[in-house]
C-alpha cells in the first residue's frame, strides 16, 4: 500500500511559471548554471545552484551558499513570487515532447515507503552526492526538486486524470526547449480520497529518475524525526515531494557508450574478438539505432555496424538480460578492459537525447568508437527493482526532464 498524499505547495504566482521553472540542478556545471541565472534572474537555478551568487572563489558546498538559497526563497515568497495552496491539493503535471504527452501526479510519497521497500529502488547512491541536497532541503526547509515516480497503470486514476484534464489549467506554457507545460490543481474533497485511495491499493511504485534527490529526502525526514523524539507521522517532514506517472505513458530514452582506444587491438583483432559472441553487420556510414533488443550499434573508423548478441548471451535474470549488461559482460569487459564503467576514465556515456551524430562526433574526436544502445524499457526497470537488484550504471535516460520550482514542499 502506497501512502501517497495531498499537500499544500507553493507554487509560482500567475504569470511567473514560465521564468521560474527550471531544468534540474544536477544537469548543468557552474559556468552553465551562472549563465542560465545572468540571463534570467528568475529562474529556480538561482535557488537550486545558489552558488551562482557569488564568486568562483565561493566553494560550491559552502554553507554560506545553503544559506543564501534559504534566504533567496523566503525573500521570493515575501514579494508574491510564491503563492501557497489556502488547502492541501493533488496537482497534475504533463509534459509534451515531439507530441508525445505524459501526465503524472504530483503528491507527497511517505519517507517510510521508501524504507520499506514499497517504493522501489533499481540504483545504489553516492553518499557524497547525497549530502549536497541533504544540506539544501534542510537548511531550506523546503524541498525544490520532484522526485520522479512511476506505478503501473490504473484505471481509476486513468479516468480521473481524463477528466480533470477537460478543465482548464492554470499554467500552459511552452519551455526554451521546446517542451510543453501544463498544471491542473485537485482540490475537490471527493477527487483528493479517490487518488489516497486508490494509491492505497497499490503494492509498490518506483523510481524512474531521482534516486539520489530521493535518499536526501528521505535522510532529512529522518533527521527530523531524531529531533522531534515526539514526532506523530503526520508532520509534512515524514514525507517528500514527488510526481507520480504511469508506466504506459513513460518513454526511456537509450543510453549510449563511447570509448576512448581499442585496449591495444588492431581494428582487425577487435572485430575478430567482437565476432566470438555477436553477429557484426556492416551498416555503412548512416548512423545505425537498434530497432530490438539484443542488437546493438557500433561506430568505428567512420563506419556502422550492428552487432546482434548470440542466443547463448541472453538471460532470464533481470540484470543480467539487460542490454547494458550484455554490452558490458561480452564487451566492454572482456574485450576492451572496463571493469568498472562507473570509475573507468576509458568510458563516457552519451544520452539519447543528444543524438547518434554526437556518437560520430566523440569517436571522430576525444573517443575512439561509440555504442548506440536499444532503449531499457520501463518493464525491465520494474522487474529489476521487484527483484531487490540494482541497474548497470546508466541504463536509464528519462525524458523530458521534470521542472524545478513549479512545486515546493514545506516542511513545517
Amino acid at each position: 500500500m502506497a501512502d501517497i498524499r495531498p499537500f499544500r505547495a507553493f507554487r509560482p504566482a500567475s504569470g511567473l511559471e514560465e521564468k521560474i521553472a527550471a531544468l534540474p540542478y544536477d544537469v548543468y556545471n557552474r559556468e552553465e548554471a551562472c549563465a542560465v541565472v545572468k540571463e534570467n534572474p528568475y529562474s529556480f537555478l538561482a535557488i537550486d545552484r545558489a552558488e551562482t551568487q557569488f564568486g568562483m572563489e565561493v566553494d560550491t558546498y559552502a554553507p554560506e551558499v545553503y544559506q543564501k538559497a534559504h534566504d533567496m526563497l523566503q525573500e521570493q515568497i515575501k514579494e508574491g513570487r510564491f503563492i501557497q495552496e489556502k488547502t492541501p491539493c493533488y496537482y497534475l503535471y504533463e509534459q509534451t515532447m515531439d507530441g508525445r504527452a505524459q501526465t503524472g501526479i504530483v503528491a507527497c510519497a511517505s519517507i517510510d515507503d521508501y524504507s520499506e521497500n514499497i517504493i522501489k529502488k533499481h540504483e545504489n547512491t553516492r553518499a557524497d552526492k547525497e549530502q549536497d541536497r541533504i544540506n539544501h532541503v534542510d537548511i531550506c526547509n523546503m524541498q525544490t526538486g520532484p522526485i520522479f515516480l512511476a506505478y503501473r497503470v490504473n484505471d481509476v486514476l486513468r479516468k480521473l486524470i481524463t477528466e480533470v484534464k477537460e478543465t482548464a489549467p492554470v499554467y500552459d506554457f511552452i519551455s526554451e526547449d521546446g517542451i510543453g507545460h501544463k498544471v491542473w490543481v485537485i482540490s475537490e474533497a471527493e477527487k483528493l480520497q479517490v487518488i489516497q485511495e486508490s494509491f492505497a491499493a497499490i503494492p509498490a511504485v518506483y523510481i524512474a529518475d531521482g534516486h539520489h534527490r530521493c535518499a536526501s529526502a528521505v535522510k532529512v525526514g529522518q533527521k527530523r524525526r531524531a529531533e522531534h523524539p515526539d514526532y506523530t507521522g503526520e508532520e509534512e517532514f515524514n514525507y517528500f515531494l514527488s510526481v507520480l506517472f504511469p508506466d504506459e505513458e513513460l518513454k526511456i530514452l537509450d543510453y549510449n557508450r563511447v570509448v576512448k582506444d581499442l585496449n591495444g587491438k588492431s581494428t582487425e583483432e577487435f572485430l575478430e574478438r567482437v565476432a566470438c559472441d555477436f553477429e557484426v553487420e556492416e551498416k555503412g556510414t548512416e548512423p545505425y539505432r537498434p530497432t530490438k533488443k539484443g542488437t546493438f550499434g557500433m561506430y568505428l573508423e567512420g563506419k556502422w555496424y550492428c552487432l546482434t548478441a548470440k542466443p547463448y548471451l541472453h538471460s532470464e535474470d533481470a540484470v543480467e538480460g539487460l542490454d547494458v549488461s550484455i554490452l558490458q559482460d561480452y564487451l566492454l569487459s572482456p574485450v576492451l578492459g572496463i571493469q568498472d564503467p562507473k570509475t573507468d576514465k576509458r568510458i563516457d556515456f552519451v544520452g539519447g537525447i543528444r543524438g547518434l551524430k554526437e556518437l560520430e562526433r566523440r569517436a571522430n574526436s576525444d573517443m575512439k568508437l561509440a555504442f548506440s544502445m536499444y532503449p531499457t524499457s520501463i518493464g525491465e526497470l520494474f522487474a529489476v527493482a521487484d527483484a531487490s537488484l540494482l541497474m548497470p550504471p546508466k541504463s536509464t535516460w528519462f525524458e523530458p526532464k521534470l521542472r524545478s520550482g513549479l512545486f515546493l514542499h514545506d516542511l513545517g
